[in-house]
């Protein structure tokens, strides 16, 4: 990936100064935000699924049940893989100039099904790890018949882009003398505290990867 464009696929066609193509922009947005949206024609039509998706390498993974449509018409097939994040609302001094400020990241690509068994289980246990390091190996070991339910999907980020706004409002110069209150209400994600199982066995305190657990 490089600082420009890979594709005019990709390339930004307004607010160039907001986008970015290289993997030290993209990355961070992908680790920062497990939810993605997965863009896909099926039978001419087109649709736009929500699924949890995790980065390794220069690849990105997102997994589901074998018995999904979505997953089953994406194999082999070009996708628009998307990640945006929330961070502010920007409150300017007309209606035309407010905004949000955020990042996102957008792939294309060919996607493709993770056959082999025993790679699949091998990227499930780096889904679950990345996010709460060690968790797998503590769990009860997965079987055949839930490996078999569960696909995984994976495409190279050869062919992505970024765009993100920061920062206040960018009004009308002469709007700047009117007495209106103007700036960013700030928006973030917050991890509280874990909520035990009331079937969890009784004394059983949450490991540290739980306890530890941070977004981004």
């Amino acid at each position: 990936m490089t600082a420009s464009a890979p594709t005019d696929r990709v390339r930004l066609r307004r607010r160039h100064d907001r986008g970015g193509y290289d993997a030290a922009t993209i990355y961070p947005i992908l680790d920062a935000m497990p939810l993605c949206s997965v863009g896909y024609v099926f039978e001419g039509q087109p649709y736009v699924t929500p699924t949890l998706q995790w980065r390794e390498g220069d690849h990105v993974f997102w997994h589901g049940s074998s018995a999904s449509r979505m997953l089953r018409a994406v194999d082999t097939a070009e996708v628009c893989v998307t990640v945006a994040i929330l961070d502010g609302f920007v409150m300017a001094r007309s209606g035309f100039h407010h905004s949000i400020n955020y990042r996102s990241a957008m792939m294309l690509g060919t996607a493709r099904r993770v056959a082999d068994p025993g790679e699949k289980e091998a990227r499930l246990k780096s889904f679950v790890d990345g996010s709460f390091p060690g968790r797998w190996d503590m769990l009860r070991p997965a079987t055949e018949r839930e490996l078999k339910a569960t696909t995984v999907m994976t495409m190279p980020i050869d062919e992505a882009s970024s765009k993100i706004r920061m920062g206040p409002p960018g009004d009308e110069e002469e709007d700047y003398a009117l007495p209106i209150w103007a700036g960013v209400v700030p928006v973030r994600m917050e991890v509280e505290n874990p909520v035990p199982d009331p079937r969890n066995m009784e004394g059983l305190e949450p490991p540290d990867h739980i306890l530890n657990f941070r977004l981004g």
